[in-house]
C-alpha cells in the first residue's frame, strides 16, 4: 500500500497492527501545519540550533506492525546523526526529536501509541487553536507538559498566542513578529 500511495501528496496513511487508515488532508490542516512548522524553523534559526526536517516521512516499525506519517518531523539534538542521509531506518537511525500532529480531523487510530512505539521523544499537537506538548516518559507514555523538551524556554501558551494571530495578519508578518519576540525573550533570559 505504501508503494501505491508513494506519489500521492495530500494522503496520509496510519497503520496499527492490521488496521490501515487513509486520510486526505484539508486546506485548514495544511495551513495550520505550514504555519506551526514555520514558527519552529524560525525558532531554531533565531536560537542557532541545528535542524533537519523530515516533513511527513513515513516511519514504521515492521515487527510491531505500526507506522505513520507525521504532519511534520524534525531532528534537532540528533541532527548530526541524520545529516546528509536520504533514507532513515529506525533500526539504526534515531527517530525524529519532535513530530507535529495537526488534529483538524481526528484519527480513529491511536497515533500517540504509534509515536510511542517509534520512540519519538516529543509530539506537538495542535487541536482547536491550542498547541500542547506531549513528552514521552520512561514508561513509554506521553505526558502533557507546559514546556517543550526540545526548547525548554518555550511554553505551549507562547506558541498558542502566536497561532491565534493567524487570520489577523499575513504569515510573513506573523513569523517576523515571532522572531522579534524570540530575540527579546531570550536576550532577557541571558542577562
Amino acid at each position: 500500500m505504501l508503494r501505491a500511495f508513494a506519489d500521492r501528496p495530500g494522503v496520509r496513511l496510519t497503520y496499527d497492527q492490521g488496521v490501515l487508515e487513509i486520510m486526505t488532508l484539508s486546506f485548514a490542516h495544511e495551513s495550520w501545519r505550514h504555519l506551526l512548522g514555520r514558527l519552529l524553523v524560525a525558532l531554531t534559526e533565531e536560537l542557532s540550533l541545528p535542524l533537519a526536517g523530515g516533513g511527513s516521512t513515513t516511519f514504521r516499525r515492521r515487527r510491531r506492525q505500526k507506522g505513520l506519517e507525521a504532519d511534520e518531523s524534525y531532528w534537532i539534538a540528533n541532527e548530526p546523526k541524520v545529516r546528509g542521509k536520504d533514507q532513515i531506518d529506525l533500526r539504526r537511525d534515531p527517530p525524529p526529536d519532535l513530530a507535529m500532529e495537526i488534529d483538524v480531523t481526528h484519527s480513529v487510530l491511536d497515533r500517540f501509541g504509534i509515536y510511542a512505539a517509534l520512540k519519538v521523544p516529543e509530539v506537538w499537537r495542535f487541536h482547536k487553536g491550542i498547541v500542547t506538548f506531549h513528552v514521552l516518559d520512561a514508561a513509554g507514555h506521553y505526558q502533557v507538559q507546559a514546556h517543550s523538551v526540545a526548547f525548554p524556554q518555550l511554553t505551549s501558551a507562547d506558541l498558542t498566542s502566536f497561532l491565534a494571530l493567524r487570520g489577523k495578519m499575513e504569515q510573513n508578518a506573523l513569523v517576523g513578529q515571532f522572531r522579534t519576540w524570540v530575540r527579546e525573550r531570550f536576550k532577557l533570559k541571558s542577562e
